[in-house]
Formats: C-alpha cells, sequence, structure tokens
C-alpha cells in the first residue's frame, strides 16, 4: 500500500473504547482525511465533545478505506469475526481490540514499543493485546531484555471500566446507595462490586482448568509478544472496587540477578514507562495517578526475598488507554512509520 499524507479510517464500536480511540486519534493528530464510526445502529452519538453520524455496520461500508480500527465487541457474532475479514477485503488494514484474533499464527499480536517488526508480516488482520497483558509487558520488557526472564507471577487488580459502561456506572450507582442507606443492586457482576472485590474475571477456560479466561490470556499472550513460548506464567485476575486504571503486582524470575539499581536504568530507559519509585516516600504507582494518561507506571521494585534471581514490581496503567486505544494507534502510527500503510 502507498504511504499517504491522510487516512480514510473507521472506528467499529461506539462504547468506552471506541470513544476513546475517536478521543486518541483526535489528540495525537492522526493524519485522517475521513473518520467514520460504525456500530449496530445508526445514531447520532457525541464522541470526544462532537457529535458523529454514527452509522450501521454494514460490509460495504469499508470501501474505499484505508484503516478499520474494531472496538467492539467480541465472539461468534461479534464486529471483528463478523465483519473484520470483508474489511480486509475491501482495501482496509484491521487493527482489533478483542480476542478472536490474537492468538492466530497468521496475525500478529503487537505492543508497538515491544514488538514493531510483527508487524511486517501482517496480512491484513493486527490483534491489540489484552489490557492487562500489555502493561504487564511494557513493565517487564526492559528488565528481559537485560536479563531473560524464565518465569513470572503476577495478581491483577482490574477496575470496572474494564467490564464497560454498564459496570463504571453500577459502581457509582451502588456508592451511592450505601451513602444514602439504600439496597445496592447487583446486575453486572455475580456480587456487588462496591468496597468489594472478587477472583473472576470471564468465564471458567477449558484449557486451563479452574483458570478464568482473563487469566489464561496473560498466561498465553505474553509469551507470544515478546517472542517466548516457554516462558513460564500463573496469573490471578481481581476485580476491584476503582473507576479506571488496573493494577498489577508482578513477580520475575530471571536468568542471573538483576539489581534494583540495574532494573530501575532499564524501567527508566523504556519509551512509555514512566518509574515511580521512592518507598521511603511513599511514591509509587496507583490507579489515580494513571487515569487519562499514556505511561505505564512502575514501582515498588525490589529482589524478591523468595525467588532465585527474583524481582517485584507494582505497575500501573489506563486499561482503556494504553490497554486499549492508545496501543491501537500507536500501531497504525508504527505501521505508518515502518511503511506498511
Amino acid at each position: 500500500m502507498a504511504k499517504k499524507s491522510a487516512y480514510r479510517v473507521i472506528v467499529v464500536g461506539a462504547g468506552m473504547i471506541g470513544n476513546e480511540m475517536v478521543k486518541v486519534l483526535n489528540q495525537r493528530k492522526f493524519p485522517m482525511e475521513e473518520l467514520r464510526i460504525l456500530a449496530r445502529s445508526a445514531r447520532k452519538q457525541t464522541f470526544d465533545g462532537k457529535e458523529y453520524e454514527v452509522r450501521e455496520t454494514k460490509n460495504e461500508e469499508f470501501k474505499g478505506f484505508d484503516l478499520a480500527f474494531f472496538a467492539g465487541t467480541e465472539g461468534e457474532k461479534g464486529a471483528a469475526v463478523t465483519f473484520g475479514k470483508p474489511a480486509v477485503k475491501a482495501g482496509c488494514v484491521v487493527i482489533d481490540n478483542g480476542q478472536d484474533f490474537r492468538m492466530k499464527k497468521s496475525v500478529p499480536l503487537v505492543v508497538p514499543e515491544v514488538n514493531p517488526e510483527a508487524l511486517k508480516n501482517h496480512q491484513g488482520i493486527i490483534a491489540n493485546p489484552n489490557c492487562s497483558t500489555v502493561q504487564m509487558v511494557m513493565a517487564i520488557y526492559p528488565i528481559h531484555k537485560i536479563a531473560r526472564i524464565k518465569r513470572v507471577w503476577v495478581a491483577t487488580y482490574q477496575a470496572v471500566s474494564g467490564t464497560g459502561t454498564g459496570a463504571y456506572k453500577e459502581l457509582q450507582s451502588q456508592t451511592r446507595a450505601w451513602c444514602e442507606g439504600r439496597p445496592m443492586e447487583a446486575k453486572e457482576y455475580p456480587v456487588q462490586i462496591a468496597f468489594n472485590l472478587f477472583p473472576q474475571i470471564s468465564s471458567l477456560s477449558p484449557e486451563f482448568p479452574g483458570y478464568y479466561m482473563e487469566e489464561v490470556k496473560m498466561i498465553k499472550e505474553p509469551r507470544k509478544i515478546m517472542g517466548e513460548p516457554r516462558m513460564k506464567i500463573t496469573a490471578t485476575c481481581v476485580r476491584v472496587p476503582v473507576l479506571n486504571s488496573h493494577s498489577e503486582a508482578v513477580t520475575i524470575e530471571c536468568e542471573r540477578p538483576v539489581s534494583v539499581e540495574e532494573a530501575r536504568v532499564a524501567l527508566a530507559n523504556m519509551p512509555g514507562v514512566k518509574l515511580m519509585d521512592e518507598p521511603e516516600k511513599s511514591v509509587w504507582p496507583h490507579p489515580l495517578i494513571a487515569s487519562g494518561n499514556d505511561d505505564t507506571y512502575v514501582g515498588r521494585v525490589r529482589v524478591d526475598s523468595a525467588v532465585k534471581n527474583g524481582l517485584s514490581l507494582f505497575c500501573v496503567a489506563d486499561n482503556i488507554r494504553k490497554g486499549g486505544a492508545l496501543n491501537a494507534v500507536q500501531i497504525a502510527e508504527k505501521m505508518m512509520e515502518l511503511d506498511l500503510i
């Protein structure tokens, strides 16, 4: 595809991620000749403070466009499975935020700061990793480069925005109800989320007994992104009563000892990572710091007392932004840089 000065762009999906994609495209001044927004039904809707004419998603809508960002539903009847390949056939490069194509061998799974070279082999569809995967890879890859990681243990503390607008509003409404002494209704989750947390995200995995699918994503996706198919990873994913931004406690085992100072230097030099690591001053990452920002914040870097050649750290990132919309737009920007679009 010949390089252009501006592109005709489609965003498929009008929820949290779709809204943030429009916002990020505008904020980063992505060179767009036209922006079209598609959803299940036609309507007018405000994105990033501007009203857009949302069109119903149909195969013919992709004709003549260069890029299609899929932000919507997953699964057999989801937008990417239904319209992804027709969009490619119509001439679009598809960047999909969902899970449907992530583990397919022919589809690059990309964090631009980590494995941009994977984009060169794309066949029309590029997958955006899971939000919790993105921030973990951002935090551990700079250490992996200096001392190969053999094993990863991670526990996540994931905000309700990862479930969507309904869960976001439910946490707010349950909090108001608690303050006013009213009963709290739980519709989005198995139990109330306000003043609570629970270790279930997604459904149980048929492949990994006892693991939920979110945990399986964190086991399989980093291996593909980092080119380490034998890396041992285990994850426990927890939903917490935080509106936005996921947090993760990560322990890694490296092939050789890595000092705290060496790890800090590697993290500080990683594009897209911001080191916040002054525990004696109570300076460390937390969700409010990350929300609305692009970086992955890393702190609490320390030698692990229970693991040979081990390091532990804590990382936080905006799951809607870097974990979703921003990473997708950065993929497109990297493709422009590499003359792939």
